[in-house]
């Protein structure tokens, strides 16, 4: 559990310091729709940390030992790729640029990817299977909500080009489209 604890840890860093660079940077365009997303996603979280087992079998407890690692490398190479472009809330930046280096490469929203194998991970230690599951059904449809705004928001000012990246590259999970 303690580290699972520490993956948590170290995936939040790079938000709290990014965070703290982008203060003060006014968004050109938003979409507020995605706060909706937002808050559905942390319904997710809270069923996936509902301590309700004392303990999972050891192969559900490997594989969240495997999963939370490999989200927080994923996180910071999705942050650091993704440079000045970074904000909590969908919106775009008077100077924003298309990003398709790094994990861009293989998914548009790899932080979303992150976000999920975080999601899993936690589960696979802390709740029953069943009630994982649910959870991540509820974090796909709060995550759906984001990346359609998110990518309106880019197909707004990348037009064809996104278009293509879009057809291109799966939105979070990797070979699913």
């Amino acid at each position: 559990m303690l580290w699972l604890v520490l993956c948590w840890i170290l995936w939040i860093f790079p938000f709290v310091s990014r965070t703290r660079k982008q203060r003060g940077k006014e968004s050109v365009v938003m979409a507020p729709a995605a706060k909706r997303g937002i808050w559905i996603q942390s319904i997710a979280y809270f069923l996936a940390w509902c301590r309700i087992v004392q303990s999972n079998p050891r192969p559900l407890l490997i594989a969240s030992m495997i999963v939370a690692p490999l989200s927080t490398l994923l996180v910071w190479q999705a942050i650091g790729h993704l440079g000045k472009q970074w904000r909590i809330q969908a919106g775009l930046f008077a100077d924003h640029e298309l990003v398709r280096t790094g994990p861009y490469r293989f998914v548009r929203h790899p932080i979303y990817a992150s976000m999920l194998g975080m999601l899993v991970a936690s589960g696979l230690v802390m709740t029953h299977w069943a009630v994982l599951i649910v959870a991540v059904a509820i974090f796909i449809v709060g995550t759906e909500i984001r990346v359609r705004a998110e990518d309106g928001l880019l197909e707004s000012r990348f037009g064809e080009t996104f278009r293509d990246y879009r057809a291109a590259v799966p939105a979070y999970i990797p070979f699913v489209r």
